[in-house]
């Protein structure tokens, strides 16, 4: 082998005619190591009991009526809209939610783990915008939204379908969420994603989830497959459309994340620990409707917690006290034995190194915080309003890095090397070692866009940035995708599903 192709295989990039992407295989990491601590014991439960004194004193406005009539059946107190919520009902909801349970994919082999050390990445989903280097920004269709779920299901460090990164904002609304669906159910066979904004949208969502796995409307239930994202309407707000979702998505045994939006100085007070503690009530309100619903439905506790930026009003991630939050919401989720959710996250505005160190110190503190569900863990932008091709593919680069960060430290007879040590000897080197031959293809993390090469080689090359090469990344990944099986009898089901409900008008909207 030359040291041209050992450079190729190092980099993950061949240089050769028709090779594919030298990818990390699918694995879902697991935490070797105990989550982070910021917090003291002590200032948990400070931040428990003030938020517990929340929901008692000041409670949360609930606009649906359903939900309202759950909490007084518990014995809330109702009071119009207003929901006053005891600490003996919350903590009879912590007592019934379970802290680890499994997802279950149309594909067994991507089946996941909630919960525990196991740790899970979804794509960004919500942008109602796109861009790549070759077409700009503009509105998400349903192409790029097919594209988005594609490259989900391409690279192995992504576990779930996801929404799609981007929305299709070249289809009607009513039915929308019915072809993306659809495209989701066929084009991946990873855990899906449902949307809430709508009774019928929920309700398709996992109907086409139960057609897609080929199970029973009695296994469904018992298996969940598919999640939704609850975002209560922060300050201290629950709306209808999300909250009819905490009630149905346990009724049907499907995951719940409920994660309030609290950005510190904007719809949260603007010290962290006051926004924590809104954050804290908000989800452990979410958490009491959807247990009362259905005791033991899969629930996830959801921290998206970050600040403003003072001087404009907008939203800021990856900061200093985004990385603080995240780490806190993770002991808060653990004082409850509940599952975590928190996300990758940036502000930039184009992918440059804003967009990475942010995302780096998001994805550090999602980590370290104990993060199970880490969700926009790919393509991010723009604080969330844009799905970047480019970030995406970076992403996974980054996803890899720390999928290979969480491998546990080997000291076997092995990997302690001495014959190694004892074969080189005082003042040589390693590169010919039989120890190093037996193991340098596999022996460290390899990148698929960080280039490591002489400056004199990079020039040579083209001198292509990480920008340049993540673009030829994911398009050399959407060439290279293959669309995962799904039998006859599913897709002739699933399509007979769809026609029908694009026929009876999907989701009603007023426009």
């Amino acid at each position: 082998m030359t040291a041209q192709s050992r450079l190729s295989r190092r980099t993950g990039r061949s240089r050769g005619a028709g090779a594919t992407i030298a990818q990390s295989p699918w694995k879902q990491p697991k935490r070797p190591f105990p989550p982070m601590q910021f917090l003291s014991a002590e200032q948990v439960e400070t931040i428990h009991l003030a938020s517990l004194g929340l929901l008692e004193e000041i409670g949360m406005d609930v606009l649906d009526g359903e939900a309202r009539a759950i909490y007084a059946g518990a014995g809330a107190i109702v009071d119009g809209e207003r929901v006053r919520i005891g600490r003996e009902i919350v903590e009879a909801a912590l007592g019934s939610a379970p802290s680890q349970f499994t997802v279950y994919a149309r594909n067994p082999e991507h089946n996941i783990t909630i919960g525990g050390d196991w740790v899970t990445f979804a794509p960004v989903g919500g942008p109602p915008n796109c861009s790549d280097m070759d077409r700009g920004r503009r509105p998400g269709t349903l192409q790029d939204n097919a594209d988005f779920i594609r490259l989900s299901q391409f690279f192995n460090c992504i576990h779930y379908a996801g929404g799609g990164s981007t929305d299709a904002l070249d289809v009607h609304a009513s039915v929308r969420h019915l072809l993306i669906g659809a495209n989701k159910a066929r084009l991946s066979d990873k855990v899906l994603f449902t949307s809430s904004t709508g009774r019928a949208r929920l309700f398709d969502g996992i109907e086409m989830a139960r057609i897609a796995r080929g199970v029973s409307h009695e296994r469904m239930l018992a298996e969940p497959s598919i999640f939704t994202v609850i975002n209560t309407n922060s300050p201290l707000k629950l709306d209808g459309p999300m909250a009819m979702g905490v009630i149905e998505m346990a009724r049907h045994g499907q995951v719940c994340c409920v994660t309030p939006f609290t950005l510190a100085g904007a719809m949260a007070p603007v010290t962290l620990a006051g926004a924590i503690v809104e954050q804290n009530a908000e989800a452990l309100a979410g958490l009491v409707l959807n247990q009362l619903a259905r005791p033991g439905a899969p629930f996830i506790y959801g921290g998206f917690t970050s600040n403003v930026d003072m001087k404009s009003g907008a939203p800021a991630f990856g900061t200093p006290e985004y990385m603080k939050a995240t780490i806190a919401a993770g002991q808060m989720a653990r004082r409850y034995g509940l599952p975590y959710r928190t996300s990758n996250t940036n502000a930039a505005n184009t992918v440059d190194a804003q967009a990475a160190y942010e995302s780096v110190f998001s994805l550090w503190a999602a980590i370290m915080g104990g993060g199970n569900l880490i969700i926009h863990a790919a393509g991010w932008l723009e604080g969330g309003l844009v799905g970047s091709f480019e970030k995406f593919a970076l992403d996974c680069d980054l996803l890899q890095m720390v999928q290979s960060f969480l491998e546990p430290f080997d000291t076997s007879d092995e990997a302690l090397g001495l014959s190694a040590i004892r074969e080189v000897g005082p003042g040589g080197h390693f590169f010919g070692a039989a120890h190093t031959l037996a193991r340098y293809e596999t022996a460290f993390y390899a990148p698929m866009i960080s280039d490591w090469r002489t400056f004199q080689q990079w020039t040579a090359g083209g001198g292509k940035d990480a920008t340049m090469r993540a673009n030829q990344l994911w398009k050399r990944a959407l060439e290279e995708y293959r669309e995962p099986s799904l039998p006859q009898d599913r897709n002739e089901e699933l399509e007979a599903f769809v026609r029908r409900r694009i026929e009876e008008g999907g989701e009603k909207t007023d426009f």
